[in-house]
């Protein structure tokens, strides 16, 4: 199976458009520097990134978990001319390499990077998303999506990570963290204010439409 889903993989990044310099570059470091680097979007997951923000061209985009900023500059692809991406981590280790990444970026006056608690600094953060990605802590994810949901214009998207939690969601006797994800899949599934599909690529992607 393991092997399946890398061929699968592999065959789907041949396929798509090339990372650029800068993301092979955060890819590499990510992995040589990290202990967590699976937490990257990577490569393909980057590009789906890139294409939904090109199709909606945000003026104004939100990214919970910057990690090495991987993600947010696929999302900044996107944006509208005048458009500005806010990035949240709670890492400040990671705060000067990862802006230096945002500053060798052709977004870095499109990226306004900040450090501390999501929950804190949203509510500081004016205007309405076209364009929201989280991918933070795990626990608070139907927390933020009920705290940004009246924030997100119609017609607007809302992008919840690692929603298969591995597999995890389909065992017959789940942890407690599992138990919150499958919860949060449940209460998305009946949501009427939005759409909502999941794309089971990498560790799940939900997608939502607001209404």
């Amino acid at each position: 199976m393991f092997e399946e889903s890398e061929r699968l993989n592999a065959y789907l990044e041949g396929s798509t458009d090339i990372e650029s310099s800068l993301l092979k570059k955060i890819n590499r470091e990510t992995y040589l520097k990290e202990t967590m680097p699976h937490m990257l979007s990577g490569h393909y997951q980057g590009r789906v990134l890139s294409m939904l923000s090109k199709l909606i061209q945000p003026r104004l985009a939100l990214e919970i978990g910057t990690f090495t900023g991987y993600a947010s500059i696929c999302i900044a692809e996107g944006l509208h001319p005048t458009g500005l991406l806010h990035s949240i981590d709670i890492n400040e280790e990671l705060a000067d390499r990862v802006q230096g990444y945002f500053d060798e970026s052709d977004y870095s006056a499109q990226i306004k990077y900040h450090i501390g608690d999501a929950a804190t600094l949203i509510p500081n953060i004016a205007g309405i998303f076209d364009f929201v990605f989280i991918d933070a802590d795990k626990k608070r994810n139907l927390y933020y999506f009920n705290l940004l949901i009246d924030r997100v214009r119609p017609g607007g998207l809302l992008l919840i990570d690692n929603v298969l939690w591995k597999g995890k969601v389909f065992d017959s006797n789940p942890d407690n963290q599992t138990k919150q994800i499958i919860e949060l899949n449940q209460t998305l599934a009946k949501d009427d204010r939005v759409e909502k599909l999941i794309l089971p690529i990498r560790d799940g992607l939900f997608v939502l439409r607001k209404k």
